[in-house]
């Protein structure tokens, strides 16, 4: 894990960083026994304390937006239970989907594992929606699974909604599982990929986010570019041009 995280932006009320793939935002009981954190290396980095007004999942890398006070912070939090924050996503996908789509599937509630031992939660179905739209595709000569060749695409992806694990969720729920996801992907295709492409990480970012400035209102579209073994991929299979 880095001693030092990439800052896209910052000013004196908040804060986005680029979180690479591997690291968890803060504490939690993914793993107990972690000591390294999003939010330990930025208080450290930067000399203040810091929180965090969105999560990525720790394989996911991308924009990460944090508040530099509680009261910025909850500002930023009533923007995302209003849905105003917009997020676009990257992933590599199994197979070949449509040009475009909108995936429209409750999921159950899973609990949160930032919330620690005796937290429940409901397994009431939530409303959960997704738009893609495919960057690019390739079909390469190899058997990976039961087809003598094997398709992949790049998707944009644009949740609308904030459901846990949603577009790993989504993305399965249509058959077209995210590359290195070892909970609700395809282990053949990991294997290839980690064995043969040199690429051992999930293959989702957050390359964009939008939102207003808490104090300002001033409307804010802050990109994170792909880097290390995603953009290598990228490069691989020609799609560099996508960025």
């Amino acid at each position: 894990m880095p001693e030092r995280l990439t800052i896209l932006f910052r000013d004196e009320h908040i804060v986005i960083i680029d979180k690479p793939p591997g690291l968890l935002v803060h504490r939690s009981e993914i793993d107990r026994h972690e000591t390294r954190f999003a939010i330990q290396i930025l208080r450290n980095q930067i000399g203040r304390r810091v929180w965090a007004a969105n999560r990525l999942d720790r394989g996911t890398s991308g924009a990460l937006l944090l508040a530099l006070d509680g009261e910025v912070a909850s500002a930023l939090g009533r923007q995302f239970a209003a849905g105003t924050v917009e997020k676009r996503y990257w992933a590599v996908v199994r197979g070949h989907p449509p040009d475009a789509g909108i995936i429209d599937h409750p999921l159950s509630r899973q609990r949160d594992p930032y919330a620690f031992a005796g937290t429940h939660s409901s397994t009431e179905a939530q409303s959960a929606v997704t738009n893609y739209r495919r960057l690019a595709e390739i079909e390469l000569p190899v058997e990976v699974d039961r087809y003598p060749s094997s398709r992949y695409a790049l998707l944009e992806l644009d949740p609308v909604t904030g459901r846990r694990h949603q577009l790993r969720r989504h993305l399965k729920h249509i058959s077209h599982p995210i590359i290195g996801d070892s909970t609700y992907g395809k282990g053949r295709h990991n294997r290839h990929f980690a064995e043969h492409l040199g690429c051992c990480r999930l293959l989702l970012a957050c390359t964009q986010i939008s939102f207003d400035h808490p104090l300002t209102g001033r409307r804010m579209k802050i990109e994170a570019p792909v880097s290390g073994e995603f953009a290598a991929i990228l490069a691989r299979f020609g799609w560099d041009a996508a960025q």
